[in-house]
């Protein structure tokens, strides 16, 4: 049984940061105001035991040796306040080598009973002293009891005034490092952007080595490398389907001559529909190539009604001979999108030629233009399944394998150009029979001109 984790997981790089900095800050909010106060109450004692051992090193001073060899101790009146019993803060002792105290704040002069020992509030340093050969130790203290009143303040409030400081210091860091983090990664933010652009049609795509954290290089260069591989992949694949779609036009167009020669109407004729769905499929095989390596110029344009009216006009002849019917509605004005027009007028044929093979005998296929820059084409059939709906776009995917009028290429070659142009391809059927196919492209800005219309279609 795995060990479970007591840490939260973020998929986001920037959650986890942030979320271990807020776990860094509040250890550093504990411990810094307590380290700080650490180091505040040694400065004040350092300070304290040097103002101590100053102030002895003074009343060393002050010892003077006899001619008779014993030692006087005269205090100033300057300093006889300081360490009076009425004012209790300060005291001193001066001891000899055996530890007998020679002179003392807490005895008055002449006083035999030595002076009892520093309580454990007392606080002090000493110096000693070598007098006449005579060893003296001079310790001078501070009742703790009567300590200065600031420095008690200083300490007692730190907390309250200085110590929380610290929690906006640390917040505005964090805020910082976030704002740093963020323009650190912008180049990944940025190679994330290249690589949603990367596709069966734009594999030549790369993402860009500028600036990248050099902790993140190897994996991009491994990247790069990787789709280098498939692009010479998808090259080999583009190449073998386009040679040998044009390798079968040839033997396809000699075998259409010699069924000329054939005597059996009926035998020629069926030849002759077999030849022509050979040769549509090899010309889809071919559009499928082109689609696949198609770059389009950002700014090129295309007047979507003329494209429509050109695919009406091309495929009714083929509508008329199974008994049925096409008609172009909607807008009667130029419907200016980007996109390239020989493209756009491939897959429009595309999606009418399958409403037309699917529509029922006697009726029409409608191809409806709309000023949003979108084409809706219906047709009478049977409808497509939910089930369906996403199957069908697919290469050479066919729902009654039965059939062999088709190879199941048309509507991913719809698929196709959809994608180049960034635009969408719906389906739905309709509530009194048929379906219904929506492409919605991308409206040019006024002003633009259209590109000349490519005449003539592929499987013609």
């Amino acid at each position: 049984m795995p060990a479970s984790r007591s840490w939260p997981t973020f998929k986001s790089l920037i959650s986890r940061i942030v979320f271990l900095h807020i776990v860094a800050v509040a250890v550093v909010a504990i411990f810094l105001p307590l380290v700080l106060f650490w180091l505040l109450n040694s400065e004040v004692d350092q300070l304290h035991r040097d103002a101590m051992r100053a102030q002895a090193e003074v009343l060393a001073e002050r010892i003077v040796p006899q001619a008779d060899g014993t030692l006087t101790f005269i205090l100033p009146d300057s300093l006889r306040g300081l360490y009076s019993e009425a004012y209790g803060r300060y005291l001193y002792d001066i001891r000899d080598e055996d530890g007998r105290v020679l002179f003392s704040s807490r005895r008055k002069a002449g006083a035999a009973t030595p002076a009892p020992p520093l309580s454990e509030t007392i606080s002090g340093a000493g110096v000693t002293r070598v007098i006449e050969g005579k060893t003296v130790r001079i310790r001078v203290a501070e009742d703790l009891s009567h300590r200065d009143v600031i420095i008690d303040d200083i300490i007692s409030n730190f907390f309250r005034r200085v110590g929380w400081i610290t929690i906006p210091i640390l917040l505005v860091l964090l805020a910082t490092d976030i704002i740093i983090f963020r323009r650190a990664i912008a180049p990944l933010w940025k190679a994330s952007e290249e690589a949603s652009n990367i596709g069966p049609a734009r594999t030549d795509i790369r993402l860009p080595t500028e600036q990248i954290p050099r902790e993140i290089m190897p994996l991009v260069t491994a990247v790069n490398q990787a789709l280098d591989r498939l692009e010479d992949g998808f090259r080999v694949q583009r190449q073998f389907t386009a040679d040998a779609a044009h390798q079968l036009r040839t033997p396809l167009a000699i075998l259409r001559t010699r069924i000329e020669t054939l005597h059996d109407g009926a035998a020629r004729e069926a030849l002759h529909a077999d030849i022509e769905s050979m040769s549509r499929i090899v010309a889809q095989l071919l559009e499928i190539a082109e689609l696949d390596t198609l770059v389009l110029d950002p700014g090129e344009t295309a007047d979507l009604r003329a494209v429509c009216t050109e695919v009406v006009g091309s495929i009714a002849p083929f509508a008329l001979a199974q008994h049925k019917d096409i008609a172009l509605r909607g807008t009667d004005a130029p419907v200016l999108i980007h996109g390239n027009a020989e493209m756009l007028q491939r897959a429009i044929f595309n999606l009418a030629e399958n409403a037309i093979k699917f529509t029922a005998a006697d009726t029409a296929v409608d191809v409806e233009v709309a000023e949003d820059g979108s084409v809706r084409v219906r047709d009478c059939g049977p409808g497509i399944a939910e089930a369906e709906r996403d199957l069908i776009f697919q290469r050479f995917w066919r729902a009654d394998r039965q059939r062999s009028d088709g190879a199941g290429l048309g509507l991913s070659i719809v698929r196709g150009v959809a994608d180049d142009h960034a635009a969408t391809v719906a389906v739905e059927n309709l509530p009194g029979g048929g379906a219904e196919f929506t492409l919605r492209f991308r409206l040019a800005e006024e002003g633009a001109l259209p590109s000349p219309l490519v005449a003539g279609l592929s499987g013609e």
